[in-house]
C-alpha cells in the first residue's frame, strides 16, 4: 500500500462517527457522490470479510442514502468533505 492511500485513510478516519461526503470515480468510470459513515455496526453479523479491502485500496463505508454498505476506491477520490471542511 502506497503512502498516498495511507494518508487518505488517516484523513478519512478523522471523521470518526460523523457523516462525511466523498466524490469518487466508480469502477464503471462514472462519478459518484456519497454521504457515508465509518464504523457502522447495523446489519453486521460478525462473520467478517473474506479479504482485506484496505490491501486492495478500498474502504468499506455505510451509505446513508441507500442504507447499505459500499466500497470507496481510495485511488479515485476526487473530493472529500469532513465536518464541513473540504480536504
Amino acid at each position: 500500500m502506497n503512502t498516498e492511500i495511507k494518508n487518505t485513510i488517516a484523513t478519512i478516519q478523522k471523521a470518526e462517527n460523523t457523516i462525511f461526503s466523498v466524490k469518487f470515480i466508480k469502477k464503471d468510470g462514472s462519478e459518484r457522490k456519497m454521504n457515508c459513515r465509518l464504523n457502522v455496526k447495523k446489519g453486521v453479523k460478525g462473520v467478517g470479510m473474506a479479504y482485506d479491502p484496505i490491501e486492495k485500496g478500498l474502504l468499506p463505508v455505510y451509505d446513508m442514502e441507500k442504507g447499505g454498505f459500499r466500497m470507496i476506491n481510495l485511488n479515485t477520490i476526487l473530493e472529500l468533505k469532513i465536518k464541513g471542511e473540504s480536504l
